[in-house]
């Protein structure tokens, strides 16, 4: 089991201790965990109010008494408000020091955000910009979700046009042509698509159709200003797996140069086994205003997506929330009218966006400039109770030691093994880390460390989890 948090008051070592060891038994608790969750109603009150009050026993269906349920072992992303405030000069102290680990290179910046009040508690250079790498997504997430709602879902459509029937992508770059397997993530079904494409036809008397496909809802370049490149497939408003070339659902992987291309040739091969004849080879087209609509498949909703964007670190579905962005801002769907649209919706969430430029949805363009204290805003913003549909920003976060970026990260014996929460960044010389740690007296604090010409990626990664296992293990005062 993992030992407790070192440093730090009595109190709150005893405090960590319990809910760390607990957490090697309970992993499986830690989707539920993302929530706030009923504990924090008042239902555990009420259940000692009843108990305490004599007689009456709840019994289950054999007659026994029921019990109640265990408390959660993590905090929950509600963290308590009442819980007593981390102090500046507590915090500065513990953080000054690690913060100038040469390990981290000259240049850093950080940011500490109490997440009820919205207050900064800590900063150091915290409102200079600096290439984020990847946190950038948790800003093209909650652009997405506040332009177009948690519950958006995009749809691929299939038109029938004459004898001509044609694939019309929506931007769905999770839609997938492979059977469904246990365990992988939800996504929508080309051969469904396909299959109920061949009974709309044969009910109409046909057996022979050409096929075409349309991928205009996207504009402008497909390719990533860094070019063709195994992290990010051409991006496109058809495609199926992301363009992946394996078997593979994340992470680095072949990608196909002709994403709407390649999904058409698999969709019209299995139209044919569907028992619908197809002449010559897809082509690209444009589906007519008079076409009449055959049938569609739907993404998960915006708000699963955003949740496996954010826990994989996954560009291809960043880039596609960005154009989602755009479209339902009306911007052209491409990496100016994304990025446009993307910058002002974050501007109307009243973040911190002097000195910001938002370059593309993924981070993996250096053009790219936020602040700390615009990073750790955000995610204070994503857990304001009037922001509901911005959860999934939170709900998404890679937790440390477990899930999606960090589970390589907080080894075994690490303290912060399943107490942080946050979104990794990496590129050449640039390492980030932004997330939310509930402290050692129950008080949700967001946070963001970042640092430019670090001497060793490891190391700096390294540095910088132990910067938030400090704010997690902080009373501070």
């Amino acid at each position: 089991m993992p030992p407790p948090l070192r440093g730090g008051s009595p109190r709150a070592r005893t405090i960590r201790f319990v809910a760390v060891s607990a957490l090697a038994g309970c992993v499986v608790a830690a989707g539920a965990v993302g929530a706030a969750g009923p504990w924090e109603g008042g239902q555990r009150r009420a259940e000692r109010a009843r108990a305490a009050a004599g007689p009456e026993v709840d019994r289950d269906e054999r007659g026994g008494p029921v019990r109640p349920a265990a408390p959660p072992v993590l905090a929950g992303l509600g963290g308590r408000a009442t819980a007593p405030l981390p102090a500046r000069e507590g915090l500065a102290g513990a953080l000054e020091g690690l913060l100038k680990n040469g390990a981290l290179g000259a240049q850093t910046s950080a940011a500490v955000v109490d997440v009820a009040t919205g207050q900064q508690l800590y900063g150091a250079d915290q409102d200079a910009p600096y290439t984020p790498a990847s946190t950038i997504k948790t800003a093209t997430a909650a652009a997405a979700l506040a332009a177009a709602g948690p519950d958006h879902r995009i749809e691929t459509t299939v038109v029938a046009d004459g004898d001509t029937v044609v694939l019309v992508g929506g931007g769905d770059p999770t839609l997938t042509a492979r059977p469904a397997k246990e365990g992988a993530p939800a996504a929508a079904s080309l051969k469904e698509l396909a299959d109920a494409t061949a009974r709309g036809l044969k009910a109409r008397g046909k057996g022979r159709v050409k096929v075409a496909y349309d991928a205009s809802r996207y504009s402008g370049p497909a390719l990533h200003p860094i070019g063709p490149n195994e992290n990010i497939a051409p991006v496109s408003a058809l495609m199926v797996d992301e363009g992946r070339l394996d078997d593979s659902d994340h992470g680095p992987a072949d990608r196909t140069t002709d994403p709407a291309g390649d999904a058409a040739r698999k969709f019209a091969g299995m139209l044919h086994d569907a028992g619908v004849d197809v002449d010559g080879d897809p082509a690209a087209g444009r589906a007519g205003g008079s076409g009449e609509r055959l049938a569609s498949v739907s993404s998960p909703p915006l708000s699963a997506l955003v949740e496996r964007t954010l826990t994989n670190s996954d560009n291809d579905i960043a880039e596609a929330l960005a154009r989602q962005t755009a479209l339902a801002s009306g911007q052209p769907a491409d990496f100016e009218g994304a990025a446009r649209a993307v910058t002002a919706r974050l501007e109307k969430l009243g973040l911190p966006l002097s000195g910001a430029r938002i370059a593309d949805g993924s981070g993996l363009d250096r053009a790219d400039h936020v602040s700390a204290a615009f990073l750790a805003g955000l995610l204070a913003r994503a857990a304001d109770p009037a922001r509901p549909e911005l959860r999934p920003v939170l709900t998404g976060l890679p937790v440390a030691g477990f899930s999606g970026t960090l589970s390589g990260r907080y080894g075994a014996d690490a303290a912060g093994r399943g107490l942080v929460r946050a979104k990794t960044g990496t590129l050449t010389g640039v390492n980030t880390l932004s997330g939310t740690v509930v402290d050692a007296d129950g008080r949700l604090l967001s946070f963001a460390f970042m640092t430019m010409e670090a001497p060793s990626g490891p190391g700096a990664q390294e540095a910088l989890d132990r910067l938030a296992t400090t704010v997690a293990g902080c009373g501070c005062r």
